[in-house]
């Protein structure tokens, strides 16, 4: 089985002890499912969320749908706070809850770490993400050729990240919170 982040299907058996216990469906009744979890998977899914309008968004630009100064007035600032609020996510899982959570079940480190990695390979995607951006919000206005091709430099990279971003999320909440349910949040130190 491959961790590459951009060919990952899910987390090979070994670091699936806990989610075949406690598979998505049990997630949301289980009392173990404290409100630093239910936030933390909150906070989730504004990623989602926000990462699933920008992508219709670029495929509206693509399709001719909206047109380019319309959508660079309508993305701008909803990328900048999508960046600015994964990385600052990014960091506080690297710094304190990826170590606390691999020493409360070593046997789940190896995933901890593939998760940290996956993040320095978002943010160089996220890296990319803003280059292209800041190239198309500098086309000149009556410069279509150059507006099609830098919007859809945009989209690619944009396309790219968030799907990244999507198997991240899953593969994180899949170690995450099962072994949240396993052991309840004052247990682990949350």
């Amino acid at each position: 089985m491959t961790f590459d982040l951009e060919s990952r299907t899910g987390w090979p058996g070994e670091l699936r002890l806990l989610a075949d216990r406690y598979p998505r469906a049990v997630w949301p009744g289980h009392p173990n499912l404290g409100a630093l979890a239910r936030f933390w998977l909150d906070i989730h899914g504004g990623f989602r969320d926000l990462g699933g309008a920008l992508t219709r968004a670029s495929g509206d630009l693509r399709e001719g749908r909206v047109g380019h100064d319309r959508f660079r007035a309508w993305f701008a600032p909803r990328l900048d706070m999508f960046l600015g609020h994964l990385n600052g996510h990014h960091q506080i899982e690297d710094l304190h809850y990826f170590p606390l959570f691999s020493a409360a079940e070593p046997r789940l480190s190896r995933g901890f770490a593939v998760l940290e990695n996956d993040h320095h390979v978002i943010h160089a995607a996220m890296d990319e993400l803003a280059e292209a951006a800041t190239a198309f919000l500098s086309a000149p206005a009556g410069d279509a050729d150059r507006l099609r091709a830098s919007g859809d430099t945009y989209a690619d990279a944009s396309d790219r990240l968030i799907r990244m971003l999507g198997r991240h999320l899953d593969d994180e909440e899949d170690l995450i919170v099962p072994l949240i349910l396993d052991r309840g949040e004052a247990n682990l130190g949350m």
